[in-house]
Protein backbone atom coordinates (compact mmCIF):
# COMPACT_ATOMS: atom_id res chain seq x y z
CA UNK A 1 0.00 0.00 0.00
CA UNK A 2 2.83 2.40 0.84
CA UNK A 3 4.38 1.71 -2.57
CA UNK A 4 1.09 2.61 -4.24
CA UNK A 5 0.82 6.03 -2.58
CA UNK A 6 4.48 6.77 -3.32
CA UNK A 7 3.95 6.05 -7.01
CA UNK A 8 2.79 8.64 -9.55
CA UNK A 9 -0.59 6.90 -9.93
CA UNK A 10 -1.02 6.69 -6.16
CA UNK A 11 -0.26 10.38 -5.70
CA UNK A 12 -2.77 11.31 -8.42
CA UNK A 13 -5.35 9.03 -6.79
CA UNK A 14 -4.87 10.62 -3.36
CA UNK A 15 -4.92 14.10 -4.89
CA UNK A 16 -8.19 13.22 -6.65
CA UNK A 17 -9.82 11.93 -3.45
CA UNK A 18 -8.79 15.00 -1.45
CA UNK A 19 -9.88 17.25 -4.33
CA UNK A 20 -13.39 15.76 -4.47
CA UNK A 21 -13.60 16.02 -0.67
CA UNK A 22 -12.76 19.73 -0.93
CA UNK A 23 -15.40 20.18 -3.65
CA UNK A 24 -18.04 18.85 -1.25
CA UNK A 25 -16.84 21.34 1.34
CA UNK A 26 -17.12 24.14 -1.23
CA UNK A 27 -20.75 23.20 -1.92
CA UNK A 28 -21.53 23.47 1.80
CA UNK A 29 -19.63 26.76 2.03
CA UNK A 30 -21.46 28.20 -1.00
CA UNK A 31 -24.84 27.15 0.43
CA UNK A 32 -24.04 28.92 3.69
CA UNK A 33 -22.79 32.04 1.93
CA UNK A 34 -25.95 32.20 -0.19
CA UNK A 35 -27.81 33.07 3.02
CA UNK A 36 -25.98 36.40 2.93
CA UNK A 37 -28.36 37.44 0.15
CA UNK A 38 -31.49 37.05 2.30
CA UNK A 39 -32.60 40.49 3.41
CA UNK A 40 -33.26 39.71 7.09
CA UNK A 41 -30.41 41.60 8.71
CA UNK A 42 -28.25 38.48 8.76
CA UNK A 43 -30.40 36.42 11.16
CA UNK A 44 -30.54 33.27 9.05
CA UNK A 45 -26.85 33.49 8.17
CA UNK A 46 -25.93 33.96 11.83
CA UNK A 47 -28.11 30.99 12.80
CA UNK A 48 -26.43 28.79 10.18
CA UNK A 49 -22.96 30.01 11.19
CA UNK A 50 -23.79 29.28 14.84
CA UNK A 51 -24.88 25.76 13.90
CA UNK A 52 -21.67 25.17 11.96
CA UNK A 53 -19.53 26.54 14.79
CA UNK A 54 -21.19 24.45 17.52
CA UNK A 55 -21.90 21.22 15.63
CA UNK A 56 -19.61 18.44 17.01
CA UNK A 57 -19.46 16.75 13.60
CA UNK A 58 -18.18 19.93 11.96
CA UNK A 59 -15.51 20.30 14.64
CA UNK A 60 -14.37 16.74 13.96
CA UNK A 61 -14.27 17.40 10.22
CA UNK A 62 -12.22 20.62 10.45
CA UNK A 63 -8.84 18.89 11.00
CA UNK A 64 -9.57 16.50 8.11
CA UNK A 65 -10.46 19.46 5.92
CA UNK A 66 -7.18 21.18 6.74
CA UNK A 67 -5.30 17.93 6.15
CA UNK A 68 -7.08 17.51 2.81
CA UNK A 69 -5.91 20.96 1.69
CA UNK A 70 -2.33 20.25 2.78
CA UNK A 71 -2.17 16.86 1.05
CA UNK A 72 -3.76 18.24 -2.11
CA UNK A 73 -1.28 21.12 -2.30
CA UNK A 74 1.79 18.98 -1.52
CA UNK A 75 0.89 16.25 -3.99
CA UNK A 76 0.01 18.76 -6.72
CA UNK A 77 3.38 20.48 -6.24
CA UNK A 78 5.23 17.17 -6.23
CA UNK A 79 3.54 15.86 -9.39
CA UNK A 80 4.05 19.18 -11.21
CA UNK A 81 7.76 19.30 -10.37
CA UNK A 82 8.22 15.65 -11.36
CA UNK A 83 6.47 16.25 -14.69
CA UNK A 84 8.57 19.33 -15.40
CA UNK A 85 11.76 17.45 -14.57
CA UNK A 86 10.72 14.55 -16.80
CA UNK A 87 9.98 16.82 -19.77
CA UNK A 88 13.15 18.87 -19.39
CA UNK A 89 13.48 21.62 -21.99
CA UNK A 90 10.51 20.23 -23.93
CA UNK A 91 8.09 21.51 -21.29
CA UNK A 92 8.27 25.06 -22.65
CA UNK A 93 7.06 24.02 -26.10
CA UNK A 94 4.78 21.10 -25.23
CA UNK A 95 1.81 23.27 -24.22
CA UNK A 96 1.50 24.78 -27.69
CA UNK A 97 1.65 21.36 -29.38
CA UNK A 98 -1.44 19.97 -27.66
CA UNK A 99 -4.44 21.85 -29.10
CA UNK A 100 -6.91 19.27 -27.75
CA UNK A 101 -5.83 19.93 -24.17
CA UNK A 102 -7.81 22.65 -22.39
CA UNK A 103 -6.19 25.84 -21.15
CA UNK A 104 -7.15 24.92 -17.57
CA UNK A 105 -5.43 21.53 -17.92
CA UNK A 106 -2.22 23.19 -19.13
CA UNK A 107 -2.24 25.70 -16.27
CA UNK A 108 -3.57 23.72 -13.30
CA UNK A 109 -0.60 24.54 -11.09
CA UNK A 110 -0.78 28.28 -11.82
CA UNK A 111 -4.51 28.20 -11.16
CA UNK A 112 -3.84 26.27 -7.97
CA UNK A 113 -1.47 29.02 -6.81
CA UNK A 114 -4.19 31.60 -7.57
CA UNK A 115 -6.72 29.63 -5.52
CA UNK A 116 -4.19 29.20 -2.69
CA UNK A 117 -3.51 32.95 -2.62
CA UNK A 118 -7.25 33.55 -2.48
CA UNK A 119 -7.49 31.04 0.37
CA UNK A 120 -4.80 32.89 2.33
CA UNK A 121 -6.77 36.16 2.00
CA UNK A 122 -9.98 34.36 2.98
CA UNK A 123 -8.37 32.86 6.10
CA UNK A 124 -6.89 36.22 7.11
CA UNK A 125 -10.18 38.07 6.58
CA UNK A 126 -12.52 35.56 8.22
CA UNK A 127 -11.13 32.41 9.86
CA UNK A 128 -8.50 34.27 11.89
CA UNK A 129 -11.08 36.81 13.05
CA UNK A 130 -13.62 34.07 13.82
CA UNK A 131 -11.28 31.68 15.62
CA UNK A 132 -8.14 33.51 16.76
CA UNK A 133 -8.71 37.20 17.41
CA UNK A 134 -12.43 36.73 18.19
CA UNK A 135 -13.56 39.95 16.50
CA UNK A 136 -17.25 39.07 16.67
CA UNK A 137 -19.85 40.81 18.79
CA UNK A 138 -22.80 38.90 20.29
CA UNK A 139 -26.30 39.36 18.93
CA UNK A 140 -29.70 37.93 19.91
CA UNK A 141 -31.58 36.04 17.19
CA UNK A 142 -34.64 33.82 17.08
CA UNK A 143 -33.88 30.13 16.46
CA UNK A 144 -37.05 28.00 16.26
CA UNK A 145 -38.87 30.40 18.56
CA UNK A 146 -36.04 30.54 21.10
CA UNK A 147 -34.07 33.73 21.66
CA UNK A 148 -30.42 32.72 21.37
CA UNK A 149 -27.24 34.76 21.75
CA UNK A 150 -24.84 34.04 18.89
CA UNK A 151 -21.77 35.66 17.39
CA UNK A 152 -22.62 38.25 14.75
CA UNK A 153 -20.71 36.67 11.86
CA UNK A 154 -22.90 38.52 9.37
CA UNK A 155 -21.68 41.93 10.57
CA UNK A 156 -18.05 40.96 9.97
CA UNK A 157 -18.75 39.49 6.52
CA UNK A 158 -20.91 42.47 5.53
CA UNK A 159 -18.26 44.94 6.68
CA UNK A 160 -15.51 43.03 4.85
CA UNK A 161 -17.47 43.03 1.59
CA UNK A 162 -17.91 46.79 1.87
CA UNK A 163 -14.26 47.10 0.74
CA UNK A 164 -13.95 47.10 -3.05
CA UNK A 165 -10.47 45.56 -3.07
CA UNK A 166 -11.75 42.56 -1.12
CA UNK A 167 -14.60 42.07 -3.59
CA UNK A 168 -12.14 42.24 -6.51
CA UNK A 169 -9.87 39.66 -4.84
CA UNK A 170 -12.89 37.40 -4.29
CA UNK A 171 -14.03 37.68 -7.89
CA UNK A 172 -10.51 36.96 -9.24
CA UNK A 173 -10.05 34.08 -6.79
CA UNK A 174 -13.47 32.63 -7.57
CA UNK A 175 -12.86 32.74 -11.32
CA UNK A 176 -9.48 31.08 -10.75
CA UNK A 177 -11.27 28.44 -8.68
CA UNK A 178 -13.76 27.85 -11.49
CA UNK A 179 -11.00 27.35 -14.06
CA UNK A 180 -9.14 25.04 -11.68
CA UNK A 181 -12.22 22.92 -10.99
CA UNK A 182 -13.34 22.85 -14.64
CA UNK A 183 -10.48 20.45 -15.29
CA UNK A 184 -10.01 19.11 -11.76
CA UNK A 185 -13.46 17.58 -11.19
CA UNK A 186 -13.62 15.36 -14.28
CA UNK A 187 -9.89 14.57 -14.03
CA UNK A 188 -10.40 13.35 -10.44
CA UNK A 189 -13.36 11.21 -11.44
CA UNK A 190 -11.36 9.74 -14.30
CA UNK A 191 -8.39 8.97 -12.03
CA UNK A 192 -10.48 7.03 -9.52
CA UNK A 193 -12.15 5.04 -12.31
CA UNK A 194 -15.50 6.75 -12.96
CA UNK A 195 -14.80 7.36 -16.62
CA UNK A 196 -14.48 5.72 -20.03
CA UNK A 197 -14.65 6.85 -23.65
CA UNK A 198 -18.38 7.62 -23.32
CA UNK A 199 -18.44 9.08 -19.82
CA UNK A 200 -15.31 11.18 -20.23
CA UNK A 201 -17.21 13.83 -22.22
CA UNK A 202 -20.16 13.65 -19.83
CA UNK A 203 -17.99 14.09 -16.75
CA UNK A 204 -16.21 16.94 -18.53
CA UNK A 205 -19.55 18.73 -18.92
CA UNK A 206 -20.49 17.97 -15.30
CA UNK A 207 -17.14 19.26 -14.10
CA UNK A 208 -17.50 22.47 -16.11
CA UNK A 209 -21.04 23.11 -14.82
CA UNK A 210 -20.04 22.42 -11.19
CA UNK A 211 -16.93 24.58 -11.49
CA UNK A 212 -18.61 27.65 -12.93
CA UNK A 213 -21.67 27.31 -10.73
CA UNK A 214 -19.42 27.60 -7.69
CA UNK A 215 -17.04 30.18 -9.15
CA UNK A 216 -19.81 32.50 -10.32
CA UNK A 217 -21.79 31.82 -7.16
CA UNK A 218 -19.01 33.00 -4.85
CA UNK A 219 -18.35 35.98 -7.13
CA UNK A 220 -21.99 37.09 -7.24
CA UNK A 221 -22.39 36.86 -3.48
CA UNK A 222 -19.44 39.21 -2.94
CA UNK A 223 -20.59 41.63 -5.66
CA UNK A 224 -24.23 41.72 -4.51
CA UNK A 225 -23.18 42.22 -0.90
CA UNK A 226 -21.08 45.18 -1.98
CA UNK A 227 -23.78 46.70 -4.19
CA UNK A 228 -27.02 46.14 -2.29
CA UNK A 229 -26.42 45.11 1.33
CA UNK A 230 -24.35 47.97 2.71
CA UNK A 231 -25.94 50.26 5.27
Amino acid sequence: MSNFFSSSIGKKFLMSITGLFLVMFLFIHLSLNALLLIDDGGELFNAAAHFMATNPLIKIMEPFLALGFIIHIIWASTITLQNQKARGKDRYASGNKTPDVSWASKNMYILGITVFSFLVVHIAQFWVKFKITKELTPVDIDIAGVHTEVENAYALVNQTFSMLWVVIVYVVGSIGLAWHLSHGVWSALQTIGFSNTIWRKRWSVVGTVVAWFMGLGFSLIAILQYLFFQS
